[in-house]
């Protein structure tokens, strides 16, 4: 199968965004069997601060956001892990969800983003405060894609481990990561973290990111977009600027893994339950 990771330097404009990302799939060569399209965190809308994000997010059957990236699915014949959009709950909350889109618009699964960046950062922005914006997810998601079973998470997320295991053990077999590391963080962990990821839970990883400087400067993002294996080799990456990281990837090498090298069955240690 072929994955595709898009590379993104979002801005506030929605309609730009929604047009950067159009003009990129149509550059996708039209394949026999659907693709797996993964787009980066806040592919539609990236602001200075999080809470800018609010203004946009609205209920899920009201949101036009989720209604452009289905209709993008539909007419791209993709399969479509639609990065990150903000939704309002009915409770008022809003959470940092991810929609994973068939071929015909429909949603396969969603994810709320389960772990939030309030951390301080030596960098322009200084301070990170994303639970001002957003409130934290409750649960794992793996959702079944005509390619296999993929796992979701979004970002921070993944210095957590224990929920990469967890994905493992609900039956993932590749992982998809939409992302907005900053470049501080980012050049210091995002490929070690991608590594040992996909190397604890023998799942391909797919890290789909932001990059450069956005919004005339207010954010500077990481970028080096990449498809690691279950065995922790870089399949591909694309360090800077935008567009496509393609790689094809072969989900038998998963199985092949995790019978040479059983780590599940040894483990004596039980991760966490989340409801």
């Amino acid at each position: 199968m072929q994955v595709s990771l898009l590379q993104c330097q979002s801005s506030r404009s929605v309609p730009d965004n929604l047009a950067f990302i159009e003009s990129q799939l149509k550059l996708l060569t039209k394949k026999d069997s659907a693709q797996l399209v993964v787009l980066p965190e806040c592919c539609l809308l990236f602001g200075g601060q999080e809470s800018q994000q609010l203004q946009y997010a609205t209920r899920e059957q009201d949101s036009s956001l989720k209604q452009d990236l289905s209709q993008l699915a539909i007419e791209y014949q993709v399969v479509l892990v639609a990065g990150s959009i903000p939704i309002l709950a009915e409770d008022g909350r809003v959470y940092n969800r991810c929609y994973v889109f068939n071929t015909d618009g429909s949603v396969l699964g969603q994810y709320d983003k389960l772990h939030l960046f309030d951390v301080e950062v030596s960098d322009g922005t200084k301070q990170y405060r994303e639970s001002d914006a957003f409130c934290p997810g409750d649960r794992i998601v793996v959702v079944d894609t005509p390619m296999g079973k993929l796992g979701l998470a979004i970002c921070y997320d993944i210095r957590f481990a224990d929920l990469f295991r967890a994905l493992r053990e609900a039956g993932a077999e590749m992982i998809a990561l939409p992302a907005a590391f900053t470049k501080v963080t980012g050049e210091a962990h995002w490929q070690v973290l991608l590594q040992a990821r996909a190397i604890e839970s023998q799942c391909f990883v797919f890290g789909a990111a932001q990059w450069g400087l956005h919004n005339g400067g207010s954010r500077e993002t990481w970028g080096q977009s990449m498809v690691v294996s279950p065995w922790g080799e870089v399949v591909a990456q694309k360090r800077e600027g935008t567009g496509w990281l393609q790689a094809d990837i072969d989900l038998q090498s998963v199985q092949d893994i995790r019978a040479r090298m059983p780590v599940m069955t040894h483990n004596r240690f039980v991760s966490p339950q989340l409801k």
